[in-house]
């Protein structure tokens, strides 16, 4: 998995050796985990999925980049904690990780699985992702693992100086991988890649 990662362009030492330490295979459920390192997305139910293992990287890689105003990515905001294998990449690479679940059974699962991991940097909360997670603001990096509609302005309010959001946006067949950097008190946004994701959960579960 890691050699596929380095030829599909995954090239920060950080984001691979999080990836080869990680037993992937745990987070999913025992039917798939003869698939758990493929190039592939997987289900963990309730109509969510783990992404492929290419994404993970990428958008933990661009994430990681730093900027003018923020050389190191320490407080970290995950949207949609999903089955916990994105977390744990970011518990690996950063110093605080903030995951916010709509889906309650998910994120108990995700909780005691990473628990169970002995991951003790990550916080979980149970809420509209969409709102972000204000109390812990603001955040050098936010990253979103499912697509939404447009970037919600919540997230972007939660960002620090220097700090850059990580989000699929679009409609099914037609999403981006974009990345949002708060440069001063603006905004600036590039599109990175297409790319595949079940939709953003938004209001109460």
């Amino acid at each position: 998995m890691i050699d596929e990662l380095r030829q599909q362009g995954v090239s920060d030492e950080r984001v691979l050796a999080a990836m080869l330490k990680i037993p992937r295979h745990e987070f999913v459920e025992e039917a798939w985990r003869g698939e758990a390192y493929r190039s592939k997305s997987l289900p963990i139910g309730l109509a969510q999925t783990l992404s492929q293992p290419y994404v993970v990287g990428l958008m933990t890689q661009l994430l990681l980049e730093p900027s003018a105003e923020c050389a190191a990515r320490k407080n970290v905001l995950e949207v949609g904690t999903g089955s916990g294998y994105q977390t744990a990449v970011l518990a690996e690479v950063v110093e605080r990780v903030y995951s916010v679940e709509r889906l309650k059974a998910l994120s108990e699962i995700a909780r005691n699985r990473l628990q169970g991991l002995r991951y003790r940097n990550v916080h979980f909360g149970y809420a509209d992702g969409t709102a972000g997670w204000a109390a812990h603001a603001p955040y050098d990096a936010i990253i979103v693992t499912a697509a939404a509609s447009e970037v919600p302005k919540a997230l972007q309010e939660q960002l620090a100086r220097g700090g850059r959001l990580v989000i699929p946006v679009g409609p099914p067949n037609q999403q981006v991988l974009r990345v949002v950097d708060r440069v001063g008190a603006r905004f600036q946004s590039r599109d990175v890649a297409a790319v595949s994701f079940v939709p953003l959960l938004e209001g109460k579960a």
